[in-house]
């Protein structure tokens, strides 16, 4: 475990590299999404394989989840991306890397391209978008159902969610009741500033969106596809908002052959050069 310093806060940081000790062919930083997630649900899925394909892989916890600091306000989009732009200075990744977000973290991700083009080599959104006019209001509905149910209710709330679905489950709820009770979350990510249509089509860098079949975000596909310049989506039938866990194996492919198509790309034309 490695904790970094921003200068704001510290950060949770776990990094894994080519498991044979070569150095990498690119590095790969994967923000995780909202409340009940953490870099774990990379650890034990994307990270490995990349890591085994060659690459740098970065993973750490936003800040008010699992074994970052938690203040109790600042939690608004620009703060998220100040956080991804603090930590990837601290580490001396100032050049391009691939961005991988999932849920709330690819709208981070996205955030960060956007700030910052040159230095965003490729971006994979897993069941995600970028901050919209209309994602900010969709996200305070989502938001104030979690500070309601959880933070209000909580004990009934766990009950069911034990009885339903897992006791470790239940345990991640616990921890999204405690962070949504005790921090500024569900009021501050609202209200954060969105994008513009100008800064959203700014991203010039090869994207890719996933989302599960059974998700009301894979309608997003052809608008994405419509207003970034290269840009392309994958549907994966039979699954919902948690495709990553679910189809892990066919996300990564999809994620990685993205990767290593604009590496090669970017050396193609640095050769050129």
């Amino acid at each position: 475990m490695a904790m970094v310093d921003t200068g704001q806060l510290r950060l949770h940081v776990q990094r894994m590299g080519p498991p044979d000790g070569r150095p990498p062919t690119a590095t790969v930083v994967l923000v995780h999404g909202l409340l009940t997630d953490s870099l774990a649900s990379y650890y034990f899925t994307l990270a490995p394989p990349f890591a085994l394909a060659g690459l740098d892989v970065v993973m750490y916890d936003l800040r008010g989840h699992g074994r970052s600091g938690r203040p109790a306000d600042g939690y608004s989009l620009d703060d998220g991306v100040n956080d991804l732009e603090a930590l990837l200075d601290r580490l001396g990744l100032t050049g391009p890397v691939h961005l991988v977000g999932n849920s709330y973290g690819g709208t981070v991700a996205f955030g960060y391209a956007a700030r910052h083009p040159e230095r965003a080599a490729s971006l994979s959104l897993i069941e995600s978008e970028p901050a919209t006019a209309a994602w900010a209001p969709k996200l305070g509905g989502i938001l104030r159902r979690v500070v309601h149910e959880l933070a209000h209710n909580e004990s009934d709330a766990l009950a069911w969610i034990s009885a339903n679905r897992s006791h470790n489950t239940a345990r991640l709820a616990r921890g999204a009741a405690r962070l949504a009770r005790e921090t500024t979350l569900a009021q501050d990510i609202p209200a954060s500033r969105v994008l513009t249509d100008t800064q959203i089509a700014a991203v010039r860098c090869p994207v890719l969106g996933v989302y599960g079949g059974d998700s009301e975000l894979a309608l997003l596909a052809p608008w994405l596809e419509s207003v970034l310049p290269d840009c392309r989506t994958v549907v994966v039938p039979g699954h919902e908002h948690s495709v990553l866990v679910e189809a892990a194996g066919v996300v990564g492919g999809h994620v990685l052959s993205l990767i290593q198509g604009a590496s090669a790309a970017h050396r193609a034309g640095a050769a050129v050069r």
